[in-house]
C-alpha cells in the first residue's frame, strides 16, 4: 500500500527528536535498543513495510522516538522520527496532538507530520529528522548572535502556536531544535498542550473535560477572610478574580527553626470557589500568612490545577497551582531560556519541589515582587525573610565570570533605598547548589562564583578537558560578542520574566521589541 504525506507542502525541515544527532552516528545500538526496535515492529508491524528503523533517539515520559530510513518515490533515501505514543495514552490527547501538527505545523519553526500509524492501541507519529545539537553541549560556545536569533525564532514559533489558542506547556532547550549549521530551528512535541478558551484546535478543548475538576478548598474564603477585588489585566487577562488578603498573624513574628533557607509556603484565595461544606462554628485557621500549616488547613482537599511542565521552566502561576492558566506560561518558559543563555548556565534552575522553585525565582526576582504578584492571581505567598530583586545583567555579566560576585547589585526598592550587595560570611549559612546550574544563595539571594562540575552527556563520551584560565575564557567570550550585550537584551529579559501573568509581554510584542529591530 503506497502512503502519501499528510501535506505535500516539503517540511523536511521542520522535524524533531528529543535528543542530540551526534549519538546515533558514532555508537553502536545495545542489545536493549534492539529489542526495542523488534517489539515496536511487532506492535506497528506496517512500519516494516516503510522504515529500516536504525536506533532509538530519544525516551521520554510518554513516548519513545526512534530514527528510521525510508526509501522515497523519486529513490531518494530520507530519515524520518518515529515517536511512538505509550499505549496507555488516552485516545483523544493523541488526536489533539495530530492536530497541532497538523495545523500549526509544517511552517514558522513549527514541527510538521509526515505520517501516522496505529496498530491497536499503539500509535506511532513520523515526522522528518532534523539534524540539530543539545544545548547543553554547545550553551559554552555559542556566541552573543546566536542566542539573538535562537530566542527570535523561538518567539517567532510561540506566536504562531498562540495564534491557534495552542499553550505547548513544555517549551524548554530540548524541544526548541536547532540546527547549528544551517541555522534552521523546530518546536517539537505537543504531548502536553492544552488549548485557550478561543482555541483552533477543537480537540484541546475536549480535553479540558478529561482532566479531574478542580476540588474546591474547605473553608478557603471564611477561614482566610478574603474578599474579591477587580482584576487588572494589560495583554491576555486572567479570569481569576484578584484578592486582597486580610493579614490575620504578622509573618514577620514567627520564630524560624532554621536560618540555612528561606522558608516559602503558598496559600489560595480563589473567590471563584464554593466552600463544600460550611466551616464548623468558631473554626478559624492560625496559619493564614505564615510560614507553617495548621490542622485546619492540613484537613482541607488540596486544590487541583495544572502543572504539566518540566521542572526549572514552570511559571510562578503553575508553582502556585493557579487554575486559570494561558499562554504567558510558555513565555515565561522562554525567559527561563534566555536567561540561561545569557548566563552561560544550563538549566539555569533546578528544584526537587514547586515551593523550592518558587524560592529559586524569588533568589532573581524578588520576595517582595513574587508576593505582590501572586495577589493578582488570588495567591498568598509567604516569604520567612525578604529577598532582592536582582540586576539582570549584573547576574548574567557574574556567571559568565565578566565581573566578580562582589559586583552584584540589587535592583533599587520602591521607596528608593537600594539594597547594597552583600557577600555571605556567616560560616553556618551554606548557599542552596543545584547541579549544572548557578549557585545561587536563596538564604540571601547572593551569586557564589563557583562555576558548576561539567556532567557527561548522553551524546558524548568525552569530558571537557579545557583548563583555560579566567582570563582565556573572558577573551574567548569577547570574541562572541558577549563583551558588547545590549541593554535591550536584559530588558527583554525581564519582561519575559515579568511575575504577573496578566502584565508578561506576549509572545508577539516580544517579537516587535528592539532587540529584534534589524530582523
Amino acid at each position: 500500500m503506497e502512503l502519501s504525506p499528510v501535506c505535500s507542502e516539503d517540511i523536511s525541515s521542520y522535524g524533531g527528536i528529543l535528543k542530540s544527532d551526534a549519538a546515533h552516528r558514532k555508537r553502536k545500538i545495545s542489545k536493549d535498543v534492539e529489542l526495542d526496535i523488534e517489539s515496536l515492529y511487532k506492535a506497528v508491524p506496517q512500519l516494516s513495510k516503510v522504515f529500516r528503523i536504525t536506533d532509538k533517539i530519544g525516551e521520554g515520559t510518554f513516548s519513545s522516538v526512534y530514527l528510521g530510513e525510508a526509501q522515497m518515490h523519486d529513490g531518494r533515501r530520507e530519515m524520518f522520527a518515529l515517536k511512538h505514543l505509550i499505549p496507555t495514552s488516552h485516545p483523544t490527547r493523541i488526536a489533539a496532538e495530530l492536530q497541532c501538527l497538523t495545523l500549526a505545523g509544517g511552517r514558522e519553526n513549527v514541527m510538521g507530520v509526515t505520517y501516522c500509524f496505529r496498530k491497536e492501541d499503539h500509535v506511532v507519529i513520523v515526522m522528518p529528522y532534523m539534524e540539530h545539537q543539545a544545548i547543553v553541549d554547545i550553551i559554552g560556545s555559542l556566541s552573543y548572535e546566536e542566542v539573538r536569533l535562537y530566542i527570535y525564532h523561538l518567539l517567532k514559533a510561540l506566536k504562531h502556536i498562540h495564534q491557534f489558542g495552542i499553550i505547548h506547556r513544555d517549551i524548554k532547550p530540548n524541544n526548541f531544535l536547532y540546527n547549528r549549521k544551517l541555522r534552521t530551528y523546530a518546536l517539537v512535541d505537543f504531548g502536553l498542550a492544552q488549548g485557550t478558551a478561543d482555541s483552533q484546535i477543537e480537540l484541546l478543548k475536549d480535553l479540558s473535560g478529561l482532566r479531574r475538576v478542580p476540588r474546591p478548598v474547605f473553608g478557603e474564603r471564611n477561614l482566610n477572610s478574603c474578599t474579591p477585588a477587580p482584576p487588572t489585566s494589560k495583554h491576555a487577562p486572567l479570569k481569576t478574580e484578584s484578592l486582597k488578603a486580610k493579614k490575620t498573624e504578622d509573618a514577620a513574628s514567627y520564630k524560624h527553626t532554621s536560618s540555612n533557607r528561606a522558608l516559602v509556603s503558598v496559600r489560595t484565595s480563589s473567590s471563584s470557589q464554593k466552600p463544600q461544606r460550611a466551616p464548623q462554628q468558631g473554626l478559624t485557621c492560625n496559619c493564614y500568612l505564615t510560614d507553617r500549616v495548621c490542622n485546619v488547613c492540613l484537613a482541607r482537599k488540596q486544590q487541583v490545577a495544572p502543572r504539566a511542565g518540566t521542572p526549572g521552566f514552570r511559571a510562578p502561576e503553575v508553582l502556585t497551582k493557579c487554575p486559570n492558566q494561558g499562554t504567558a506560561i510558555d513565555v515565561w518558559s522562554a525567559g527561563v531560556i534566555l536567561l540561561s543563555l545569557l548566563s552561560g548556565r544550563y538549566p539555569f534552575f533546578k528544584a526537587s519541589d514547586d515551593l523550592i522553585a518558587l524560592a529559586q525565582i524569588m533568589t532573581i526576582r524578588g520576595s517582595r515582587e513574587t508576593i505582590q504578584a501572586a495577589k493578582t492571581f488570588g495567591k498568598a505567598v509567604v516569604c520567612s525573610r525578604e529577598l532582592p530583586r536582582q540586576d539582570l545583567r549584573t547576574l548574567c555579566e557574574t556567571l559568565r565570570g565578566q565581573r566578580s560576585s562582589a559586583d552584584v547589585t540589587m535592583v533599587p526598592e520602591a521607596g528608593g533605598e537600594t539594597s547594597a550587595a552583600r557577600r555571605n560570611t556567616d560560616q553556618d549559612e551554606t548557599p542552596t547548589r543545584w547541579p549544572n546550574g548557578p549557585q545561587l544563595d536563596t538564604h540571601k539571594g547572593e551569586v557564589s562564583e563557583t562555576r558548576p562540575e561539567h556532567h557527561k552527556h548522553s551524546g558524548s563520551s568525552k569530558a571537557p578537558t579545557n583548563q583555560s584560565s579566567p582570563l582565556e575564557s573572558k577573551v574567548a567570550d569577547d570574541q562572541k560578542g558577549w563583551d558588547r550585550v545590549p541593554d535591550e537584551a536584559f530588558d527583554l529579559l525581564d519582561l519575559l520574566l515579568d511575575l504577573d501573568p496578566s502584565t508578561r509581554i506576549t509572545a508577539a510584542e516580544a517579537l516587535q521589541h528592539p532587540l529584534f529591530k534589524d530582523l
